[in-house]
């Protein structure tokens, strides 16, 4: 056991640093590049959405089905204008680490011709655990564990890794009764508590 250790350590301090290049030597010029925030939203939304989702975010107002379609496409337009090509809804469940379920763009269109596509409905809300997957998951649809469900005060944000560039939505994460199963609805309704 003593000899795996000592390798480990051997194997720790015998690795080479890994070199960062920052991409312009002012900061301000790539900082938060990768994030869906008010800046972008007023590039790819028309006024008229981008006011009501701000509404939503700081009012509370409700998301109607159209603005939510026109907010997938805006996001769903930058995030490939970027190289995504995936997108997840990304929450922090209970279990101390965050979780994603991840799908991509591709969709085949009436013709069989593969587009990219994201609707208001895979923005808003998703079924992390597959139970309505294809090949039927491990559960009836019914007896889902948890649901996604978009949430609007927190920005989108692309995350790259080796496999590629994602989309990543923030979720909370809830029961199908409405229990909290994350860690951040709690702190949403506490801040609506607290207003």
């Amino acid at each position: 056991m003593a000899i795996l250790r000592f390798r480990a350590l051997e194997n720790s301090s015998n690795r080479k640093p890994i070199v960062v290049i920052a991409p312009s030597s002012k900061v301000s010029d790539f900082y938060g590049i990768n994030v869906f925030d008010k800046e972008k939203m007023h590039k790819y939304l028309s006024k008229e959405v981008f006011r009501q989702l701000q509404e939503a975010t700081h009012i509370g107002n409700r998301i109607d089905r159209k603005v939510a379609e026109l907010v997938a496409a805006a996001m769903k337009n930058w995030a490939v204008s970027l190289g995504a090509t995936h997108y997840t809804h990304w929450f922090q469940p209970l279990t101390g680490s965050t979780a994603e379920k991840h799908d991509s763009f591709f969709e085949l269109s009436d013709e069989g011709r593969a587009i990219e596509a994201f609707s208001s409905s895979a923005l808003v809300q998703q079924e992390p655990d597959a139970s309505s997957f294809p090949n039927g998951g491990i559960r009836n649809t019914f007896e889902a564990r948890g649901y996604t469900a978009w949430d609007p005060s927190s920005p989108a944000f692309i995350m790259e890794s080796p496999s590629g560039k994602t989309l990543c939505i923030p979720t909370i994460f809830v029961s199908y009764t409405g229990e909290t199963l994350d860690f951040k609805a709690p702190l949403l309704k506490s801040i609506t508590c607290i207003e």
